[in-house]
């Protein structure tokens, strides 16, 4: 063979290898890896938080000083960076992160470590890690645990506010504390949709004002936005967050007035419910109040003569309450009468 024929079938090869390069570096890639890959994702309040990781195995090795050296930087997991994303701003250990998404980096020690929360994430491992790019370092302590064979992210101790992320491989958990401030983020998050849709009606600005009832905060905005919803509609449901509201300010004589009113408005369903309220906070009178009230406006409910017994039994009223338990079994669908019964025959017995 002439020399350029040679040269000229090293070109053909060449061009030919070039060309499937890239669907063999594909394949390749899609290989099964021996620390598979896992994403766990955990919503705190409002705010979601996702690692993402690939899990080694201890696989009879000797892990803490031996795999993973003491006082070198170790990507927290295998292959490519593991990342941590938080949607809202948080604090790690009390300190101030930033929303977004970092490379979990770990110092380990013997008796502390320390968790990098790194401005890159996306190289691979650590080995391309530098501390000027760390967003965040914190220390912390890790603690002996039972043996866990392949590398594991989880959230404990959840609350609306906080938890608990935790590492844990081979016999030792290492913890570091997340919170975020769910109250200041779920308000911005109202103010925003008020300013859509949710603003055209007066749910969204009743359902505003009530978030604020139920964790008893901003108590000044959330009675702007309660009248917002009531210039919209007077009912039963808007009068009661703003009496709700009212009585949490120490303004008991305005809250009472519209708890009045309220009743007025109220549906069979949500004047059950105000007396069971009154009831719950130890003011059985005006549960019964309200109980009777809904017997004479709706005579052909059992559950309305189911709960003014109830009410009725709480203070000692026992010849009332059997009364009004009779005229529930009466009109009562079959598969509540068993506990009705056995409710009178406690009462009878008595």
């Amino acid at each position: 063979m002439k020399k350029s024929q040679v040269v000229l079938v090293a070109l053909v090869a060449l061009s030919l290898w070039l060309a499937v390069a890239p669907v063999f570096a594909q394949q390749i890639q899609g290989l099964a890896r021996a620390s598979q890959r896992q994403v766990v994702t955990q919503t705190i309040g409002v705010t979601e938080v996702t690692i993402v990781y690939h899990r080694p195995l201890v696989n009879g090795r000797a892990i803490w000083g031996g795999l993973v050296p003491y006082d070198t930087i170790w990507r927290a997991g295998a292959n490519e960076n593991t990342t941590i994303s938080f949607s809202d701003p948080v604090k790690i250990e009390g300190q101030d992160l930033a929303a977004g998404t970092y490379g979990l980096h770990t110092l380990p020690g013997k008796d502390e470590w320390q968790i990098i929360f790194s401005t890159n994430h996306t190289s691979w491992g650590s080995f391309s890690y530098d501390q000027a790019e760390d967003a965040l370092r914190v220390t912390v302590t890790p603690q002996k645990a039972p043996f866990q064979e392949v590398l594991q992210y989880r959230f404990d101790h959840l609350t609306s506010d906080g938890g608990v992320i935790v590492l844990h491989w081979e016999e030792l958990e290492v913890p570091f504390e997340i919170e975020v401030d769910t109250q200041s983020l779920s308000l911005a998050k109202i103010r925003r949709d008020l300013r859509s849709l949710p603003g055209f009606s007066w749910q969204g600005w009743n359902s505003a004002a009530a978030y604020c009832a139920q964790n008893n905060i901003d108590h000044e905005e959330a009675l702007q936005w309660i009248d917002r919803a009531l210039s919209m509609e007077e009912n039963f449901a808007n009068l009661r967050v703003k009496s709700q509201l009212l009585e949490q300010m120490g303004k008991t004589d305005e809250a009472l007035e519209l708890a009045e009113k309220s009743v007025e408005l109220a549906n069979e369903q949500q004047t059950n419910f105000l007396g069971y309220q009154f009831m719950g906070r130890g003011d059985v009178d005006k549960a019964i109040e309200i109980f009777a009230k809904n017997t004479r406006d709706h005579p052909e409910s059992w559950n309305v003569w189911d709960s003014l017994g109830e009410a009725q039994v709480n203070k000692d009223m026992t010849a009332e309450a059997i009364a009004n338990y009779k005229k529930a079994l009466e009109i009562a669908p079959e598969n509540q009468h068993a506990r009705i019964q056995q409710i009178l025959a406690g009462l009878e017995s008595h």
